[in-house]
């Protein structure tokens, strides 16, 4: 038997596991908190509307996505995206159809989600 597994506590090394495995992948993109709140109160508005019904989030190594269905069976009518790379581009905000067709894209989340909101003032 090895001197270190006697002498290591247990517990601290699962700590140390478990702090290997969340630093294994630090590289995914996600929303943060004030942009995941501004997504869900419109996704809250449209539900209480009956537009939307569903939604997924995806948080992938290139970019974070929050899907909008209508029904739960569905392909998603809205794809709301956030793609870090495109940043100094064309924004790394982008709101997607359910054909993939770009409908808005930006720096700024609030002025990118218009294009969803003005469909629903226009109701």
């Amino acid at each position: 038997m090895s001197s270190l597994s006697e002498e290591a506590d247990p517990s601290e090394n699962r700590a140390a596991a478990r702090n290997a495995a969340a630093s294994s992948s630090p590289n995914r993109v996600t929303f943060n908190r004030v942009e995941l709140n501004r997504i869900l109160n419109l996704y809250g508005r449209m539900v209480a509307d009956g537009e939307w019904r569903d939604y997924a989030i995806d948080f992938l190594k290139d970019r974070a996505v929050f899907s909008v269905f209508r029904r739960a069976s569905e392909v998603p009518i809205y794809r709301i995206e956030k793609d870090p790379r495109l940043a100094r581009k064309q924004g790394m905000y982008s709101v997607i159809s359910a054909t993939g067709l770009i409908l808005r894209r930006g720096h700024e989340l609030e002025r990118v989600l218009l294009v969803i909101d003005r469909k629903l003032a226009e109701v």
